[in-house]
């Protein structure tokens, strides 16, 4: 009852607005089209933030982000424009169309009808559709359109009659390939989309990226030997208009349909790339255009800080995990965005990431910029400073740093890292070709952080972590590897230099601050049985204890309280042992013995659940 009420009336306020409209002056009448795609734009944020990100997905190259601007808004001004004329119908006649449309091509037609087996008008989502049509029925040739039900049938019954008063033969979707096909074989027009090909569509390149489009023009086109002709709309000014129709596309026809139509689709998308470049304000910006894509592009962003980069990395491994269990092909670029400045972010602009992550507070801001300008996915790891968590898609936060109860944040035991078996040994086979002579087999791994804003590490604490290091090795026979950070002061740097070149079991010693090597903390997780690292990293300690190595981390006061619980939390669960500098020698031998239960730090499997979620 409701329903019908709603489709008696918008049949009254369509005939009172069509006898209004058409005794007004046309400029008015597209005056005030105008006006209300200026109305439509202010009040629908949400799909025009989709047209904005729509169109920089596709001419961010060729246009500012001022011009973007400026398109949306000649978009809106069209739609609002394109809707005034549906009312127009019933006056638009062939005086109307001679007076405001000029059509360039019309002979490529009639040379289509010659072949004798159809005319196909190949068209995307773009223009004057209703108008479009008209045109095409008045020139006197047989011409046929596929009509889409409203769901008010009393409106879509009269909008019917004025689309055969004009001409046009109307084609019902029920009934709509057998309808088409006894066109086709009658050697009538017919007009048809190409674009919006939904999950059982072909996957071409859009302006550049994966997108899927309808195949139905393309197969009737090679089964049936049609003309199939592009032709698209341009809006000169108010009622003026163009239609241009292309000569009749060469279609290759091997026999392979699956070949053809991906080869002949991507052809035709390319002529229709060209005009929506010269003439953007025409085209439907306003759906997903590459939702049902097969490809997805990860934009990290990336404050300087090494460890910030692993976490992203990893955030974008597991995202690129679950995309590759959809069938979904991942590209991740890095920019480093530190600092940030006008030139920097226009730069940023020009990319199209459909997800953006960015680890620390200092990026939080950024990403969200980025990822509403983009309607893109925006993912955060750590908390975002002064930015709420409800602002992000998902936020990855770990247990100490006390993360609200929120569905959009997932928990993490500790920072996120890229460790996994087949890293390790190709890290640790990278890194094996760098050391001194050849290993007995067992190696004891140590990794020395150093200095951050409030933490400081005494070197007589580290002379003490040397002795003991030695002492273990001695006992059982174990080579020694060496890395330190760029964070290791230089004094610390000088004693491990002087404690260990010359030391017959150290077989590998990495100073960071004189040359650093991409694979030495990967590598000598992978060549270690046992790890001993210093405690202010949690990253570092994170990786150790993901590693699957016994890893044992000696104290040093100092530490914030975070990193104090965080430490605490993973020693009470066994993921590490936590042991006082003089007792290092002791806590190796026992873990070299196993005689300590083993845990291994993972968080990967979470991570992709959460990413799961925002897909």
């Amino acid at each position: 009852m409701k329903d019908s009420t709603l489709d008696y009336l918008a049949c009254i306020l369509f005939r009172v607005l069509s006898a209004v409209l058409g005794a007004l002056p046309v400029g008015l009448v597209f005056f005030a089209g105008r006006r209300l795609g200026d109305l439509i734009c202010l009040s629908d944020a949400k799909h025009r933030a989709q047209v904005r990100s729509n169109i920089r997905q596709a001419l961010a190259s060729r246009f500012s982000p001022r011009e973007i601007r400026l398109i949306t808004r000649e978009f809106y001004q069209g739609l609002g424009q394109s809707i005034m004329e549906v009312f127009l119908i019933p006056v638009i006649d062939k005086k109307y169309i001679n007076k405001y449309v000029a059509i360039e091509g019309l002979e490529n037609i009639y040379d289509g009808f010659k072949k004798g087996k159809g005319v196909i008008l190949m068209v995307v989502h773009e223009g004057s559709w209703e108008l479009s049509n008209i045109v095409s029925s008045l020139q006197g040739f047989p011409f046929s359109v596929i009509v889409r039900d409203q769901g008010l049938k009393r409106l879509n019954a009269i909008l019917n009659t004025y689309r055969r008063q004009k001409g046009a033969k109307t084609i019902d979707r029920e009934f709509q390939l057998q309808t088409v096909v006894k066109v086709l074989k009658n050697n009538e027009a017919i007009a048809m989309t190409i674009d919006q090909g939904g999950v059982n569509g072909t996957h071409v390149k859009f302006f550049g990226k994966d997108a899927s489009m309808a195949t139905g023009a393309m197969r009737l086109a090679l089964k049936y030997d049609s003309a199939l002709l592009p032709v698209f709309f341009s809006r000169i000014k108010g009622a003026q208009a163009k239609i241009i129709i292309d000569p009749a596309l060469n279609l290759k026809n091997t026999g392979d349909l699956t070949s053809d139509l991906q080869v002949n689709l991507q052809e035709s998308i390319k002529v229709f790339e060209d005009f929506i470049g010269r003439e953007p304000k025409e085209y439907l910006w306003t759906y997903k255009i590459w939702k049902h894509g097969l490809e997805r592009d990860i934009l990290i962003l990336w404050d300087g800080r090494p460890g910030h980069l692993r976490q992203a990395q990893a955030a974008a491994a597991s995202l690129t995990d679950i995309l590759k269990e959809r069938n979904i092909m991942a590209r991740v670029e890095t920019a480093e965005v530190h600092p940030v400045n006008k030139e920097a972010y226009l730069k940023l602009l020009k990319l199209k990431p459909d997800f953006i992550i960015s680890c620390g507070s200092s990026t939080a801001r950024l990403n969200y910029l980025l990822s509403k300008e983009n309607r893109a996915k925006s993912v955060v790891i750590m908390r975002p400073g002064q930015f709420s968590t409800g602002k992000f898609d998902l936020v990855i936060m770990p247990r100490h740093d006390h993360p609200p109860h929120r569905p959009n944040i997932a928990v993490t035991e500790g920072a996120l890292n890229l460790i996994d078996e087949d890293y390790l040994k190709e890290q640790a086979m990278k890194l094996k070709e760098g050391l001194r002579g050849k290993g007995q087999g067992l190696s004891l791994g140590l990794l020395i952080g150093g200095d951050s804003k409030k933490f400081r590490l005494k070197t007589e604490t580290v002379a003490e972590v040397i002795r003991q290091i030695k002492k273990a090795a001695e006992d059982s026979g174990a080579d020694i590897l060496i890395s330190t950070s760029r964070r290791t002061p230089p004094e610390i740097e000088d004693l491990i230099k002087n404690e260990f070149k010359d030391h017959s079991a150290c077989k590998l010693l990495i100073i960071a601050n004189e040359k650093n090597i991409p694979e030495a903390v990967g590598g000598i997780l992978g060549l270690s049985s046992v790890i001993v690292i210093s405690p202010e990293s949690i990253s570092m300690v994170s990786e150790a204890a993901s590693s699957g190595r016994r890893t044992v981390v000696f104290k040093e006061k100092g530490l914030s309280r975070k990193h104090t619980v965080f430490l605490e939390y993973l020693s009470a669960n066994n993921y590490i042992s936590l042991t006082e500098s003089l007792g290092l020698a002791d806590k190796i031998s026992q873990a070299q013995a196993h005689k300590s239960q083993l845990k291994i730090l993972n968080d990967r499997e979470k991570i992709k659940e959460a990413m799961g979620r925002i897909i």
